[in-house]
C-alpha cells in the first residue's frame, strides 16, 4: 500500500522524525522500547524521516528508515535534497533506498548551508528534482512535494511559489506535505489559489507542536520567515523567560513554571489548530513528533487524529 492509496481514501495521519546526530539519541530512537515503536502504537500511516541540517546525517537517515522499513507497521518516507548531489549520485542514492524497500520520498530544494548561495550540484529545485526521478524511475516512488502557504521564503512572490508548485505536479508529484503554518488565514487563501491554479494534489499539513519558547521562535524565523499570530505571541509574551528563551542559564527565577505554563498553553493552541485544518477539508495532518512519544501522543489523542485510522 502507497500514501496514496490511503489518501484516495479518507485523511492521513503521520509523523515525522529526524535523525539523531548522536549514537544514544540513535538508541533512544530506534532502540527496543523507543519512539519509534512507542509511535506505531498509535497506528501512524507514515513515518518521514529528515536529513539534516544541508543534506547532512544521511546515513542516519537510511538508517532510522531501515529500521522502519523491517519493523514493517508502517510506511517509511525519506526527505531527499538536491544539496550537493550530482544527477549520478541522485541516481545511486535513489536506488539505495529502493534496495532497502523505501520507495516513497519528499523531494525538496534543501535548506542553503550557511554562506552557500546555491545548492552545489546538478539540479537547483524540487521542480527539477522530481521530473528527473520520473524520468529515472518511472513509477517506482511516491513523491511528496513541500507546499508553503505563505511563500517559500527564497521565492519572489507567493504567486510564483504557487506556479512553481503546479509545476512540480505537472512534473509528476503525488501529494503536498505543507511548511509551517500558524497563519490560518493565510492558509485557507492558499488553499482556495492552488486549487484556482489546477492544483488537485492532496494536501497532508505539517504540524510543528508547541512545546518551547525558544524552539518555537527558532522554527518560525530562522529560515521560514512565518508570520505568528497574536494569540501565539501571547503565549510566548506571557510566559517570557528573562532575559530571553535563548539563554541557557537564564536569572529568570520562575524559568520552570514559565516552562511549564508555555508547554501547557502551547499544547492545547496546537490542538486547536489541528482542530482548524482538519475544519478546512485538508486530506492529512503530518505531525512533527521531534523525536518524542508522550507530547505528540497527548495531542493526537486529544485531537482525534487516531480515529481517522
Amino acid at each position: 500500500m502507497s500514501v496514496m492509496d490511503i489518501l484516495d481514501k479518507r485523511a492521513a495521519f503521520s509523523f515525522e522524525v529526524f535523525p539523531p546526530k548522536t549514537d544514544a539519541g540513535m538508541e533512544k530512537l530506534c532502540g527496543e522500547g523507543g519512539v519509534l515503536e512507542q509511535l506505531y502504537t498509535l497506528h501512524p500511516d507514515y513515518i518521514s524521516c529528515t536529513y539534516g541540517a544541508g543534506g547532512t546525517n544521511v546515513g542516519k537517515n537510511l538508517e532510522v528508515l531501515d529500521k522502519i522499513q523491517k519493523d514493517g507497521k508502517t510506511i517509511g518516507v525519506t526527505h531527499f535534497t538536491c544539496i550537493g548531489n550530482t544527477k549520478e549520485g541522485i541516481k545511486e542514492q535513489l536506488q539505495t533506498y529502493l534496495d532497502h524497500g523505501i520507495n516513497h520520498m519528499l523531494a525538496l530544494r534543501g535548506d542553503l548551508p550557511h554562506g552557500w548561495t546555491g545548492t552545489g550540484g546538478d539540479l537547483h529545485y524540487a521542480t527539477e528534482l522530481v521530473k528527473f526521478v520520473r524520468q529515472e524511475f518511472g513509477d517506482k516512488f511516491t513523491i511528496a512535494v513541500a507546499g508553503s502557504p505563505e511563500g517559500h521564503i527564497a521565492c519572489r512572490s507567493l504567486d510564483a511559489d504557487i506556479a512553481f508548485l503546479k509545476q512540480k505536479q505537472d512534473n509528476g508529484a503525488d501529494y503536498i506535505m505543507t511548511q509551517l503554518c500558524w497563519d490560518m488565514d493565510q492558509f485557507r487563501y492558499w488553499l482556495d489559489a492552488i486549487r484556482a491554479a489546477g492544483i488537485w494534489m492532496p494536501v497532508d499539513v505539517g504540524i510543528m507542536p508547541i512545546l518551547d519558547q525558544a524552539a518555537t521562535i527558532n522554527m518560525a524565523l530562522s529560515r521560514n520567515g512565518c508570520v505568528m499570530p497574536r494569540a501565539l505571541c501571547e503565549i510566548i509574551s506571557k510566559n517570557w523567560i528573562f532575559p530571553n528563551p535563548f539563554v541557557k542559564d537564564p536569572f529568570d527565577s520562575e524559568v520552570e513554571a514559565k516552562k511549564a505554563s508555555f508547554k501547557a498553553a502551547g499544547i492545547e493552541y496546537t490542538i486547536n489548530q489541528i482542530d482548524e485544518y482538519r475544519a478546512c477539508g485538508i486530506n492529512g495532518i503530518h505531525l512533527y513528533a521531534l523525536n518524542k512519544y508522550d507530547d505528540v501522543a497527548y495531542i493526537a489523542k486529544e485531537a482525534g487524529l487516531l480515529d481517522l485510522i
